[in-house]
């Protein structure tokens, strides 16, 4: 059995990935505030590697105003289907301009008007104001690319623990955890819990 973290996420994402029926790649993200109110939400995992988690948001989002002033988060992924669970807590960091660029591009022409659109954890007046901020974009944009805004980017969170969940008969759970000994390895040290 592998002692390495970033290996055992890969396995078990590409089994959920065959498995759950909808959004394999969704995870809850919890941020904490400058007071130290916490905030949990579901965001969609975009890319990861041995450098982390990488996600994308409106920069002026109420998670994204967490982030700033506590750049440290955990995310969880949860997949009913194989009865299994990860939990990473790390510290955050926003993406150069090429990667969220990279990632923009790839995006549904839809969505990439949206992220004009949204002015994402504040309030409107009606649906309907948002709607003509759409076709706002639909005509700005007619004939051309769709350019990332300057207020949208990414995360990614840089591992520091991973816990990994397996559910059990009888509540009999297995969990495998993985410390990080420092910021300048990839040295992890390993614990074995039981429920």
């Amino acid at each position: 059995m592998t002692s390495d973290p970033f290996s055992i996420f890969d396995t078990w994402y590409n089994e959920a990935r065959e498995t759950e029926l909808n959004d394999s790649n969704a995870m809850t993200i919890a941020t904490a505030d400058a007071n130290g109110q916490p905030a949990a939400r579901m965001v969609l995992l975009k890319g990861y590697d041995r450098d982390g988690f990488i996600f994308y948001t409106n920069q002026e989002s109420r998670k994204a105003t967490d982030i700033a002033a506590n750049p440290k988060a955990a995310i969880l992924f949860h997949w009913k289907s194989v009865r299994r669970q990860i939990r990473i807590e790390g510290n955050l960091s926003t993406v150069s301009d090429e990667i969220a660029d990279a990632y923009f591009a790839t995006r549904s022409r839809d969505s990439q008007l949206g992220a004009w659109a949204s002015d994402q954890s504040r309030p409107l007046d009606s649906r309907a104001t948002f709607e003509a901020r759409y076709e706002e974009m639909k005509a700005r944009f007619d004939g051309q690319d769709v350019t990332r805004p300057p207020h949208w980017s990414g995360y990614r969170l840089v591992p520091k623990r991973f816990e990994f969940w397996q559910d059990r008969e009888h509540r009999l759970h297995e969990r495998r955890t993985f410390m990080r000994t420092n910021d300048s390895d990839e040295s992890w040290i390993e614990g074995m819990l039981y429920p």
